[in-house]
């Protein structure tokens, strides 16, 4: 049975940090692209950050400089690591699994597991 659990989020004020995890169980976890995903009320989910299984890692613009994704391996597990948060950073947070897959002859990534997601709140 696939698993995602996310742990580490919660409340800190603007200019803090949080770090994320999530644990998976279930699926080769190296062998698969892993990301963190947000969702804020009334907005649109957005990938935050991801990393293949070689460790190549991307940030949406929003959070680059200041958030990192890791990984490691051999525990199964991924990490985020959240500095000079800001208010704009308040949403539920998400981690995914996926591979690549080809659409219209184009490599991109299919999500097929995900956790249940951890509550980021930041105050000012």
């Amino acid at each position: 049975q696939v698993q995602l659990m996310e742990s580490g989020g919660g409340s800190v004020q603007a200019g803090g940090s949080l770090r994320l995890s999530c644990t998976a169980s279930g699926f080769t976890f190296d062998r698969y692209l892993m990301a963190w995903f947000r969702q804020a009320p009334g907005k649109e989910r957005e990938e935050v950050a991801g990393i293949d299984s070689d460790g190549i890692t991307s940030y949406a613009d929003s959070v680059k400089g200041r958030f990192t994704i890791s990984r490691d391996n051999a525990k199964n597990s991924l990490y985020l690591e959240m500095n000079s948060l800001k208010r704009e950073d308040t949403a539920m947070y998400y981690c995914a699994a996926g591979l690549m897959v080809r659409v219209g002859g184009f490599p991109e990534p299919e999500y097929r597991y995900w956790g249940q997601g951890t509550q980021v709140t930041v105050s000012s």
